[in-house]
C-alpha cells in the first residue's frame, strides 16, 4: 500500500502539472480577457495600463512561470470580475457539486446493482429485456435534454417539483436524477456482465451443491467477486458526474461549481477557470487512487510494489 501511495502521489504531480499547462495556454483561446474588464469608455493607453496592473503584457510563458510558482501555494489570483481570490470562490460552490455528484452516484448505484444482478440471474426474461433497454436509452439520452424533459414534466406541467436552486431538499431530486440516469445504465451492463462471467465459475457450483441459499451465494459469493470491474467503472462514473454537472448545474441554475465554471467562461474569468478546473482535476485523480486501494481489499492476490 505504502508503493501505491507514492506512486500515485508522483503521478498526481506530474498530471496536476499537465494539466495546469494546458488550461492556462487554452483558455487564453478564447480572447483577451481585458477587453471585457474594460469600461467602452477606455482608451488604448488605459487598456494598456489595465494590461500591465493584470500581468497580461508579459509573455505567454513568463505568465504561466508566475502562475504556477502562485498555484503550488494555492494562490491561483484574483477573480477578473468578483475581485475576489478565485479559489475562495472555487471553495464556495465547490460542496454543492459535490453533493450533488454523490447523491446522483447513490442513486445509480442502488439502481445499477439490483438491476445488473436480477439481469445476470434472470438471463432473457423479461428483467433482463427491461434492463437491456433501460441501459440503452440511458446511455443513449444527453443529461441536458432529460434534465429539460423532467424540468417540463415535474415543474411546468404537474408543478410538485422546484425546477431552479437549491433551496430545499426537493431541489435536490431532478439534478440527481438527471445525473444518475447515464451512471446506472452503464454501471448495470457492466455488473450483468461480471455476474455472468462469476456465475459460470466452479466455486459458484460448488457452493451450490453445498446447499447454500442463493441469496448467500449471490452476494457472499458471486457479487463479491464480481465487483472489480464495478468499483472501476463506478469509480469513472464519479469522475463523469463531476464533468457532467457542469452542463446539470446550468440546466438547473445549481449553485455549484459547473455553473461557476460556464459563467467564469462566459465573461473570460480565466484565473476561476484555473482554479476550478484544478480541482476536477484533483478531485477524479483522488477518486483513481481510492479505487486502486480498494483493488487490495477486494482481492488480496492484487499487490502493488
Amino acid at each position: 500500500m505504502y508503493g501505491l501511495f507514492v506512486n500515485r502521489m508522483i503521478q498526481m504531480v506530474i498530471t496536476l502539472f499537465i494539466v495546469s499547462m494546458i488550461v492556462f495556454f487554452m483558455v487564453r483561446l478564447k480572447g483577451d480577457p481585458i477587453s471585457v474588464m474594460a469600461p467602452p469608455t477606455f482608451n488604448t493607453e488605459q487598456i494598456a495600463r489595465l494590461r500591465e496592473a493584470w500581468g497580461f503584457d508579459k509573455p505567454l510563458l513568463e505568465q504561466y512561470t508566475i502562475f504556477i510558482t502562485k498555484a503550488i501555494t494555492g494562490d491561483f489570483g484574483q477573480s477578473i470580475q468578483a475581485r475576489r481570490p478565485a479559489m475562495e470562490l472555487v471553495m464556495e460552490r465547490l460542496g454543492n457539486t459535490y453533493l450533488l455528484a454523490s447523491c446522483a452516484a447513490l442513486l445509480g448505484l442502488v439502481l445499477a446493482l439490483p438491476l445488473g444482478v436480477m439481469s445476470a440471474v434472470r438471463r432473457n426474461s423479461l428483467i433482463d429485456v427491461v434492463s437491456s433497454a433501460f441501459a440503452a436509452l440511458g446511455n443513449a439520452m444527453p443529461n441536458f435534454w432529460l434534465g429539460l424533459m423532467l424540468i417540463i414534466v415535474f415543474s411546468v406541467n404537474l408543478r410538485i417539483l422546484p425546477a431552479f436552486g437549491a433551496l430545499e431538499p426537493a431541489a435536490f431530486i431532478m439534478p440527481s436524477i438527471t445525473l444518475a440516469v447515464g451512471t446506472a445504465a452503464r454501471l448495470s451492463r457492466v455488473t450483468r456482465s461480471a455476474m455472468l462471467e462469476v456465475m459460470n465459475q466452479d466455486y459458484i457450483r460448488t457452493a451450490y451443491s453445498k446447499g447454500l441459499s442463493n441469496r448467500f451465494v449471490l452476494i457472499k459469493h458471486a457479487l463479491r467477486n464480481a465487483l472489480i470491474p464495478i468499483v472501476t467503472v463506478f469509480g469513472l462514473q464519479l469522475g463523469w458526474l463531476l464533468g457532467g454537472s457542469v452542463v446539470v448545474e446550468s440546466v438547473f441554475s445549481w449553485p455549484g461549481l459547473g455553473r461557476l465554471m460556464i459563467e467564469s467562461i462566459n465573461v473570460r474569468d480565466i484565473t476561476v477557470v484555473q482554479a476550478g478546473l484544478f480541482w476536477f482535476a484533483l478531485s477524479f485523480i483522488l477518486i483513481n487512487f481510492i479505487v486502486d486501494a480498494l483493488y487490495v481489499y477486494l482481492d488480496p492476490r492484487i499487490h502493488y510494489r
